[in-house]
């Protein structure tokens, strides 16, 4: 009998929130997390807003030594790790050798970089401080989770952009359907709010330049949007072999079923021609999870408030469960509150699917007022929904045309 795959704890940080409770209940209140930025001069950049975890001090949640030896974005990993493995309750009850880690980040210690590549510049390549390679290293958020709960299965990192965590736990449910491990902290992180980060998307065109009103200024599939709005922040599940769970008497929250994965070769930022490669990811989804399109209940879809990936993925849904179902299938996209937490954002949005098959509750495409012209499914505008919802999906896509659908159900107990 193949082996079945649950969540039994979640971790978030981020632009909405300091646990993944406080993050759902703000994703369905539709409060945003979008302000000026104040990580660095915003006057250089023509966006000057973003989705910063407001008052984050890393002494809070780790000793000053590992504050001091630790990027940001491993910092976010760390904290939102943490949460997940203390709700999950599974400390005493799993072999360290049997517990894994997979971390995903874009872009990793991109705040480190610039420092000390500064530091580099102006006092010479001798004042680079010695922990400057480990901790920028896009790894390093993984091993530094591993080493804090002690887990000593398989530990690594993807790094696929803003599919970055989506492909962490699409790899983590394998995993431990293939009995490498009996649970896996898989998720991801990212802190690119500094200089290039920003700047760098800025002169992308990428982000938009609604800085007078930031908190509507990320608006997935609304014909007024201009681009999306940069975040950060850390999210992290506990996924973990189904059987192993309900013999200790976990706390399910939600079934892992399965994921696609596939890549556009087709451009290097842009998404494949009505949204064939995000198509493909979902039908594999899908097929995985061994249910039909006509089961689907609802996605949370990438919709990250840019044109070319609204209309496309709103082509994507209709191709992958057909045009009637998908007219008649609730998609909503939570960017709209947090804004893109690009490598962090595929884990947030899952935790947020898995919250919307528990809790009976539609989380709202909040700031959607006007449906641009090509965007016709039901997005869930403006307020939460009630609904009783069995079967999920949950989508994300990354430059590079890198598409990950992870397949959630609602836990029953069947």
């Amino acid at each position: 009998m193949e082996k079945r795959v649950v969540i039994t704890g979640t971790g978030a940080i981020g632009p909405v929130g300091k646990t993944a409770s406080e993050n759902w209940e703000n994703a369905i209140s539709g409060r945003s997390g979008i302000r000026r930025i104040t990580l660095v001069d915003p006057e250089q950049f023509t966006s000057k807003i973003a989705g910063e975890v407001k008052n984050f001090d890393p002494l809070d949640y780790l000793d000053s030594k590992v504050s001091k030896r630790t990027d940001r974005y491993t910092q976010f990993a760390m904290v939102a790790a943490r949460e997940a493995y203390d709700e999950s309750g599974i400390e005493n009850s799993i072999h360290p050798e049997r517990l894994g880690v997979i971390i995903g980040s874009g872009i990793g210690g991109i705040t480190t970089l610039e420092h000390e590549h500064k530091v580099a510049l102006e006092r010479g390549a001798s004042r680079i401080n010695p922990f400057f390679c480990p901790m920028m290293i896009s790894n390093i958020a993984a091993g530094r989770v591993g080493i804090d709960v002690g887990a000593k299965g398989l530990n690594l990192s993807t790094v696929s952009a803003c599919a970055s965590s989506g492909h962490a736990i699409a790899i983590a449910v394998d995993m431990i359907k293939l009995g490498r491990v009996d649970a896996i902290l898989a998720g991801g992180a990212e802190a690119p709010i500094t200089l290039t980060g920003v700047g760098g998307f800025c002169q992308l065109k990428a982000l938009s330049t609604r800085n007078d009103d930031p908190e509507t200024a990320s608006r997935p599939f609304d014909r007024d949007r201009d681009g999306f709005v940069i975040s950060e922040g850390g999210a992290v599940i506990m996924l973990e072999e189904r059987e192993h769970a309900e013999k200790r008497g976990a706390n399910i929250i939600a079934e892992v079923l399965g994921s696609g994965m596939t890549c556009d070769a087709f451009h290097i930022t842009a998404p494949a021609e009505n949204g064939e490669g995000s198509a493909r990811a979902i039908k594999l989804a899908i097929r995985d999870a061994g249910i039909k399109p006509e089961d689907v209940d609802y996605v949370n879809a990438h919709g990250t408030s840019t044109i070319l990936n609204d209309i496309n993925e709103t082509k994507a849904i209709k191709t992958a469960l057909g045009f009637e179902k998908a007219m008649k299938t609730p998609v909503s996209s939570t960017k709209s509150v947090t804004g893109h937490m690009l490598g962090a954002a595929s884990a947030v949005e899952a935790i947020f699917t898995a919250f919307a098959l528990r809790d009976g509750i539609l989380p709202p495409t909040a700031t959607l007022q006007n449906p641009d012209e090509g965007c016709d499914l039901d997005y869930v505008p403006g307020k939460a929904r009630k609904a009783d919802i069995m079967y999920a999906l949950s989508n994300s896509l990354g430059f590079g045309g890198q598409n990950v659908t992870i397949a959630l159900k609602k836990y029953s107990g069947k």
